[in-house]
């Protein structure tokens, strides 16, 4: 793989952007929905995909299950800042989770600067940010320097710990997003690689020599993880505190795909990622629902190859495929 940095850097990792959405959903209230009706609407896309969809029973209502290659081991950006943040919140779980991430002082500063970070704009802010701030800047814009801080002050090593313990075995993050992009550019010195090195590298327009999903430093996951996680975590499964819960569901309710692929009517709690590099593209959109008292938990991976820095039409037409999906299992299971 040998690509220009100066256009990975301009999109690697983003989270899902604003593409119109292509297609028209066909609402089914009172009917029967089966699961192929669901898979079906993915057939034409092109590359790997992973679908999973699930709603546990309720009362007298049956469960419904909807999947397909949901084991699969795939890249899917910035979706697992949501593991971040889950860590983040279990490190200050309490009755006063609030007041504790909000009165802790995080450094914005050249340590934690990276790329794509519209919030936060290094090199041009620095200072001191609560981590309450960094943690909703992650989730709401994605801004990967809110991220590193998150990634810096709860250890990356601890947050591989959880995603263990919580059996999500297709599940791997990054030291840090900055370390991530270091990896993608060959450096020798990834580990350690500084915003200097950084801006440099997007100056000099030099090749990217490692591909995204690797074995090294990458953003990977698995529809089975990602169902598995947002099923237990927004039952609050992982925290002690109600008030932690909270904290988690709200800060996931920021994101910026919600406004995209989730209905009308049902409260959302969506991570999604993404990224571009000329010839490869990915987009992962999972996360969870509540509507007429069900809960739905999905995921939507997809990893292809197309020529061009960025394939918009595709993003465009998958992102309408998942507000297609998740409206008719919104309208199948209402009544």
């Amino acid at each position: 793989m040998s690509h220009s940095r100066r256009a990975f850097l301009k999109a690697a990792a983003a989270t899902v952007g604003t593409a119109p959405l292509a297609l028209t959903a066909t609402p089914m209230l009172g009917e029967a929905l089966s699961p192929e009706q669901v898979i079906s609407l993915f057939d034409p896309f092109p590359g790997e995909k992973a679908v999973k969809i699930f709603a546990p029973a309720t009362g007298d209502k049956p469960e419904f299950l909807a999947q397909y290659n949901p084991s699969m081991r795939m890249f899917v950006g910035s979706a697992i800042k949501a593991f971040v943040l889950c860590e983040a919140l279990r490190q200050a779980d309490s009755p006063t989770v609030v007041q504790t991430i909000a009165q802790k002082q995080l450094a914005l500063d050249a340590s934690v600067w990276t790329v794509d970070s519209a919030t936060f704009n290094p090199p041009h802010l620095s200072g001191l940010v609560s981590e309450r701030t960094a943690l909703e800047a992650m989730i709401c814009h994605s801004d990967n320097t809110g991220t590193d801080m998150s990634f810096k002050l709860v250890g990356p090593d601890n947050v591989r710990s959880f995603i263990a313990s919580a059996g999500l075995k297709h599940t791997q993050v990054p030291d840090s997003t900055r370390v991530f992009f270091g990896y993608l550019l060959g450096a020798k010195d990834y580990k350690t690689f500084t915003w200097d090195q950084l801006v440099a590298a997007l100056e000099d327009d030099a090749p990217i020599v490692n591909p995204p999903l690797n074995n090294v430093e990458t953003l990977a996951s698995s529809a089975d993880d990602f169902v598995s996680f947002y099923s237990r975590g927004l039952q609050g499964e992982f925290f002690k505190s109600t008030e932690t819960l909270n904290e988690f569901r709200r800060i996931l309710t920021l994101a910026g795909a919600i406004s995209l692929v989730v209905p009308l009517g049902a409260s959302a709690f969506v991570k999604g990622g993404s990224i571009d590099v000329p010839g490869y593209h990915a987009l992962c959109i999972p996360g969870g629902m509540f509507f007429s008292d069900r809960w739905v938990y999905f995921s939507f991976t997809i990893n292809w190859y197309a020529p061009g820095e960025t394939d918009p039409e595709t993003v465009s037409r998958f992102a309408a495929a998942v507000h297609q999906a998740l409206t008719l299992v919104k309208d199948a299971l209402s009544t």
